[in-house]
Order: structure tokens, then sequence, then C-alpha cells
């Protein structure tokens, strides 16, 4: 194994491939134990492997640290981590703690920590990377940093409580808003909250979209009215509107007249129709052209990074007005169409006709006509034939599966891909002291 100091911070989100090279998960956290008189010592990391199931691997198992990836021996145990007493999470714990420095000379906070094996072949926390307070009054400064080692400084806090989320929120800002929303999960309730508490508006609304409905109404009541109706017009009107319907009635509509007007008339049209019907499945917000549009005006439109892919599949054409529900729907483009014609082509010329459902289409019929015609999305239409909007696969998907399916529980039926190698799970629980 190598001797290379590893900075944790780095080392999440890296690769964990097995001897030949197959890639088996990525790094999610570190996992320590205090010593009395030295520094933390490294039992093994946290890794989430294919199905976002998170195990954990014995620094026994682990061959080499360093490059970006972690090799390990191949034999995995794939039983779910749980934390035990006594273990420290280094991310989710440890980052963003206060320190005082024993020589009296004031207190920092830590940014990072450095892992490193000993002559003892025993890996463990080698030194801290830490900000002192900053002195100007100045808001963009910032406090000196420094390394530290473990004997240097002593932690104000118990082992395991909640410190300064800020820290914790800049490891994972490279985490899409799924492996996000495990991550917090995963955390102790009082530091979860620490997080959704300093997370962004329109972060947090990603986050909550990828939450079960019980965790998104734990989340949403820790943080009062006028911060959840700020996250809820951050979030899809059709998101927005499964979760509003959760909520008994009058707080529902409590927090729809504190939002925003525009996002909460769009909730309460999806709120006014049935949660198995088109109309409850729909976005509100599709793309909308007119005829005389061109291929380069649609091309430039679907270009807009907040879009999701499937909702950039296709662009609607109306008559006027072009705001939902718009007038009479002509027919939809379909990106890929739009490349195979020149920057001037009228989209009124290359139309697809007749693809398009009621609002009181059921879901089961907005499925089979999804796979029939191989669409990634279709247009709903009211009975005057405007559009009022447009359901994609991912709503359907969102529909069909089990409602706990992005919960943990939920990921031993949704498992697929490579699984690791298996080992008796006495081995590493003999390892894990």
């Amino acid at each position: 194994m190598t001797s290379t100091r590893v900075f944790v911070g780095r080392l999440a989100g890296c690769g964990v491939f097995d001897p030949v090279g197959d890639r088996v998960g990525r790094v999610r956290d570190v996992v320590v134990v205090y010593r009395k008189s030295s520094s933390p010592r490294v039992v093994g990391l946290v890794v989430e492997i294919p199905g976002r199931r998170r195990v954990f691997v014995s620094i026994g198992r682990i061959t080499s640290i360093g490059s970006g990836q972690v090799i390990t021996t191949g034999l995995i145990n794939v039983r779910r981590f749980e934390q035990r007493g006594g273990e420290v999470r280094v991310i989710a714990e440890m980052i963003g703690r206060t320190v005082s420095f024993v020589n009296r000379s004031g207190d920092a906070v830590v940014e990072d920590v450095a892992v490193e094996k000993n002559r003892a072949g025993t890996w463990e926390v080698s030194q801290l990377f830490v900000r002192r307070p900053k002195h100007s009054a100045s808001p963009f400064s910032r406090g000196s940093t420094e390394f530290a080692t473990w004997q240097e400084v002593r932690e104000q806090i118990r082992a395991g409580e909640n410190q300064s989320a800020e820290h914790l929120i800049a490891t994972y800002s490279d985490l899409k808003p799924a492996d996000l929303a495990n991550t917090l999960l995963d955390l102790p309730r009082e530091r979860m909250l620490a997080v959704v508490g300093e997370l962004p508006d329109n972060r947090l609304a990603d986050v909550l979209e990828e939450m079960v409905e019980s965790d998104q109404l734990e989340v949403l009541a820790a943080l009062g009215d006028n911060r959840a109706a700020d996250v809820l017009d951050n979030m899809q009107a059709d998101d927005a509107a499964d979760l509003i319907a959760q909520l008994p009635e009058d707080e529902g509509e409590h927090l729809l007249t504190l939002m925003e007007p525009e996002e909460a008339e769009d909730v309460r049209m999806l709120l006014a129709y049935g949660h198995d019907t088109a109309g409850g499945l729909m976005s509100p917000d599709p793309l909308v052209l007119s005829a005389e549009a061109t291929v380069a005006e649609a091309l430039a439109l679907i270009r807009k990074h907040e879009l999701a892919p499937a909702m950039a599949a296709a662009v609607c054409v109306t008559l006027p007005p072009y705001e939902t529900p718009t007038g009479r729907l002509l027919g939809i483009v379909h990106f890929q169409r739009m490349l195979r014609y020149p920057p001037h082509e009228r989209l009124g010329s290359i139309l697809d006709e007749g693809l398009e459902v009621q609002v009181d289409t059921s879901a089961a019929e907005v499925t089979r006509i999804l796979a029939s015609y191989n669409l990634v999305s279709v247009p709903v239409v009211n009975g005057e034939d405007g559009l009022v909007g447009v359901v994609t696969v991912d709503d359907v998907l969102d529909h069909l599966l089990p409602d706990d399916w992005r919960s943990h529980e939920a990921d031993d039926d949704l498992h697929t891909g490579p699984t690791p190698t298996i080992s008796d799970p006495t081995l590493e629980e003999g390892e894990r002291v």
C-alpha cells in the first residue's frame, strides 16, 4: 500500500476499483476511531456501489490510495453501512469543527483532514488543514490557513456533534442532487438540518425533488413557512404540487399564499387534476414557439442550461397566445429533426402532428403512447386543444416506480449493474473494532 498523504476532501467522489481495473464504486467518506494518546485511526471507507447502496470497506481491504483512485482487493461486503458507536465520519462530522490550539494561540475551523500510513502500517489522521478567524472587517477577507498535527489542537466539541455546515457544503458542492440527497439522509438528523439550513434555495429545491415524500415533509417542516415557500418556488411545479398534496389542506393553502403568484398558479392548476392523469403528471412550462419560428430559434431555445434533457427534447408549436394555456396546438418538432434541416427552415413545415394527450388521459395510456412512438415527451391539451403542459418520460417513471424508490430500502429491489465480489461478512465485521 502506498504511503502517500491523502486529503479526505479530495478523496470524496474518487473511483474505487478492483485489482483488474473494474470500477466498484465511489468514495463517499472515511471512517475513523479516536484514540487516547494518538491521532484517530482510519478503519475504512464508506463506498457507494451501483444502486446507490453505501457499504463499508475495511482499510485492510484497500491496497492503494492515491492518484485520484482507490484500489481494493476485490472482496467487498455489500451489507449496508451502519455507523457504530465510537466511529466518526471525517467529511460528515469532522470537517467544519472548531478546534483550539494547545499553545493558546487561538481557535480555527477544520477545512480538510489528511490521512497517512505510518511505519506500523496503520492509516491515521496525520494533519489538519485549518483556517483561523478573519481579522479584517472586509466582507471579502478570509482568515489565514495553516497545517496542524492532531497533537497541536484540541476539539471544542464531543465526537459526533454537529458543527459549521458551511465546510461540509463546500465538500459536497460537486455532487448531483440525487447523490446529495442520499448523503444528507445519511447524516445525523441535527447535522442534516444544519446543512439544509445553509443550502441555497435552488440547490435545496433540487435536493428535495430527489427525496421520498416522508423525508421531504420532515425537511419542509424544519424550514419555517417563509423559507419553505421560497424553496417551493424553486422546485419544478409538478414536484411542488406533489409535495403540497401531502400536507394538510390548510397548511398547503397557507404555503401557496406565501409563494410567488405565478409559481403558485401553476401548482394550483396541477392540484386540480388527478394524480394518475396526464394533467397530474405534466410539467406546466413546455417550450412553445410559433409556426413561423425557425429551426435556429428553436435550437437556441433548447440550449438553455437550466432545461432538463427530457424537456428540451422537443418544441411545441401553437397558435397565439404562446403562454400556457396556449392557442391550439399545431404539433411538435423534435430536436433530432431540427438537426436535419437548415437553420432558416420554418417549424411549421416540419411538424409532427397528432402526438398529444388530453388532460384527463390516464397515466397508463400516456405510458403506452410514449412507448409506442418512442417518445421522450408528449404534449397535454385541454378541451379546446390548447396546450397546457407536457409529460416527460421522467414524470412517467416517477409515477410507475414504487413510492419509496429513492430510499435506501428500495435499493435492494432496484439494484442493477455489476456487483462487487461479496466477501464473507464475518471477515470485515471482525476488522471493525
